[in-house]
C-alpha cells in the first residue's frame, strides 16, 4: 500500500505511515483530509479495541477506512479507487 501512496502518487495527496498519534500507530494517514487508511487482517475482524480506538479517533475528526490485508494485495486498483472517492467527498 506504501508504494501506491507515498510520494503523493494519488491524486497528489500527502500521505505519511506509521504516524505515532495519542496511544496509537496509525498504518496511514492523510492530515490534509483527515483521513487515516487501516490495512488489517483477519484478527480485527470483530476487535473491541478497534472499535473503542475508532470512537477515540473519530472524536478528533478522523475518518477511517479500513481495508483487509488480501484486498490490498488482491485488488489494489478497488483499494486505491475507494480511498480516492474519500478523499474528494466533502
Amino acid at each position: 500500500m506504501w508504494r501506491l501512496l507515498r510520494d503523493r502518487r494519488l491524486s497528489l495527496f500527502k500521505f505519511r505511515r506509521q504516524v505515532p498519534f495519542q496511544d496509537f500507530i496509525l498504518d496511514f494517514v492523510c492530515f490534509e483530509k483527515h483521513l487515516i487508511i487501516e490495512i488489517d487482517g483477519s484478527q480485527h475482524a470483530a476487535s473491541v479495541r478497534d472499535l473503542a480506538r475508532e470512537t477515540i479517533l473519530m472524536a478528533e475528526g478522523f475518518r477511517i477506512a479500513r481495508y483487509w490485508n488480501n484486498d490490498v494485495l488482491q485488488q489494489p486498483s478497488a483499494v486505491l479507487e475507494d480511498i480516492l472517492a474519500k478523499l474528494t467527498k466533502p
